[in-house]
């Protein structure tokens, strides 16, 4: 592999998969550097996007609805369910074994006694990434399915997960597609010249290699 050279998304897939040597099943990772200020608000790239493939991870999911709400959102698949008894349950203990949180509209107010907990993690339900919804149900099945939320870091770059390298390479084709498209969509209006200065694939632990796309 020639890391001063960028290859094709199919090359770059190719790649990936041949020099991952980790023990186990390896996520795939793409990164992208984005021509964004991330200290602007109106700059801030984020959004969320259901992989074709999910990602091969099997995440838990929070639900904070109304008790009419609750046999639903268990019903397709929340492993936490339950409104201000969860709430209370989280604030007594800071335990937050769940790596995404979904919540109707009139549950965020009861979050605030918890969103310090929830925010320093990452945790906090937000519009932007469609995680407070009218329909939990819905969303909590979409996650499952493999329905993922990214957005820039401070430096202005995404970084997120597409599946792992176990995956055909049609499969992560077809994810790096649907997300690209997502990312692309997602450009703030007040962002100037280019968008998308670099994309790099990489196995987890493994090198990266530099995307011409």
């Amino acid at each position: 592999m020639d890391k001063t050279k960028t290859y094709s998304i199919e090359e770059a897939i190719e790649l990936t998969k041949k020099t991952s040597k980790t023990k186990f099943d390896a996520s795939v990772e793409m990164h992208f550097r984005l021509g964004i200020d991330p200290k602007k608000g109106d700059q801030q790239v984020r959004g969320a996007v259901s992989l074709p493939h999910g990602t091969g991870k099997t995440i838990k999911v929070a639900a904070f609805v109304t008790p009419e709400n609750e046999k639903e959102a268990k019903k397709a698949g929340a492993d936490y369910v339950g409104g201000e008894e969860l709430v209370e349950e989280i604030k007594k203990t800071e335990k937050t074994d769940f790596q995404i949180a979904v919540a109707e509209p009139a549950m965020m107010k009861n979050l605030a006694k918890i969103a310090k907990i929830l925010g320093t993690r990452g945790l906090m339900p937000s519009p932007k990434n469609e995680t407070v919804t009218l329909n939990p149900a819905k969303t909590v099945a979409e996650l499952k399915k493999g329905k993922i939320s990214f957005k820039n870091d401070d430096t202005g770059n995404v970084h997120t997960v597409i599946g792992k390298v176990s995956f055909s390479k049609e499969q992560l084709l077809e994810n790096f597609n649907v997300l690209l498209t997502a990312i692309k969509k997602a450009k703030p209006s007040s962002s100037k010249g280019v968008y998308i200065k670099n994309i790099s694939i990489s196995s987890s632990m493994g090198s990266g290699v530099r995307v011409n796309a």
